[in-house]
């Protein structure tokens, strides 16, 4: 479900260089999913145009069984800025889920060339303005 990508997905040096950038950055919180003993993903907090953006990735296997939220509810214990923002693609239902599920609110919609889908992307713009509950 991922839109919103590099330009070549396949160009391994471009991806080992970019989470080089991520893991080398002090400026990024991130965390490794775990689903008992295996990694299942990936969660992040990184600076965007002056605010702060949370996003993640799961191993499709992972899907549907509440680990993204339970992810993200974590990291939004540890990050207590706010207002924190966060993207998905509108078509992306179980993205949009998680993020209702740990109070982020849509604000605004986006359309933009998503390399992941090799087509303009609709997406939600969500915003989270006080403590999850």
């Amino acid at each position: 479900m991922a839109a919103f990508v590099r330009n070549d997905p396949h160009d391994r040096a471009a991806f080992d260089a970019h989470w080089k950038r991520i893991m080398d950055s002090t400026g990024i919180v991130k965390k490794t999913i775990l689903r008992g003993e295996e990694v299942a993903g990936h969660i992040s907090c990184y600076p965007q145009e002056g605010e702060l953006e949370v996003t993640y990735w799961l191993g499709k296997k992972h899907w549907g069984k509440g680990v993204a939220t339970q992810a993200l509810k974590k990291l939004l214990q540890e990050i207590t800025h706010r207002p924190l923002f966060a993207r998905a693609a509108k078509d992306n239902i179980r993205s949009i889920r998680v993020l209702q599920k740990c109070d982020f609110k849509i604000i605004d919609e986006n359309k933009d060339f998503a390399q992941g889908r090799g087509e303009e992307t609709e997406e939600y713009i969500f915003r989270l303005d006080g403590e999850i509950q």
